[in-house]
């Protein structure tokens, strides 16, 4: 957390790469999930569209989920490979050769070229745009916000109700805080379950 300072580059390739990851699983989400259509994607995101001509003209009788998967295999393939090219040249240019030297860098050594960069962006607004703002999306979120406030309510109001581990907690830390940290070690199957069990459906 030395915000006047570059994070290691480790930590730079984790945001990259997580970003890279989470682009491509939601734009296959979006599409196995029939919120995004393939003519949609092609129109609005150039770079995926250059990766499904090629599979089109090939493999014209394939079935529309097999082009779609390996565009995306193309897509990802590319933008990996190109953060891993463009960080060499960057580290090369810049000869770092320690912590100091990349925490010290005037910006982030790990990073994809310009141009991907800038299509990799086109893809992150789009996804914005066509999926997150999606209604059923906001539908969803709405609801799963309302379920976590009313279990919040629920164990702020009974305590005693929480696993033993974190009544426990109650007495060192306030309860609102053990409650917080109850509620975000939940996946989202488990935080249904409870809401059923304790709220209802």
């Amino acid at each position: 957390y030395r915000l006047d300072e570059r994070p290691p580059l480790e930590a730079q390739l984790i945001d990259v790469a997580d970003e890279i990851a989470y682009n491509c699983a939601d734009l296959d989400d979006g599409y196995e999930a029939k919120l995004l259509t393939l003519v949609q994607i092609r129109k609005k995101v150039p770079l995926f569209a250059r990766f499904l001509r090629p599979v089109e003209r090939k493999f014209p009788q394939a079935p529309e989920k097999l082009r779609f998967n390996e565009a995306l295999k193309g897509l990802m393939d590319t933008l990996v490979t190109d953060l891993i090219t463009a960080t060499r040249k960057r580290l090369e240019k810049a000869e770092v050769r320690t912590l100091a030297e990349a925490r010290a860098a005037p910006r982030r050594l790990v990073a994809l070229s310009p141009r991907l960069s800038g299509e990799n962006q086109e893809l992150k607004v789009f996804l914005q745009q066509n999926l997150y703002a999606h209604r059923e999306v906001r539908a969803e979120r709405q609801r799963i916000v309302r379920c976590v406030e009313q279990l919040f309510e629920f164990f702020i109001e009974n305590p005693r109700r929480l696993p033993p581990f974190y009544v426990t907690k109650t007495r060192e830390e306030p309860t609102y805080r053990v409650v917080c940290d109850y509620i975000a070690g939940m996946t989202d199957n488990y935080l249904a379950v409870q809401h059923r069990k304790y709220v209802g459906p």
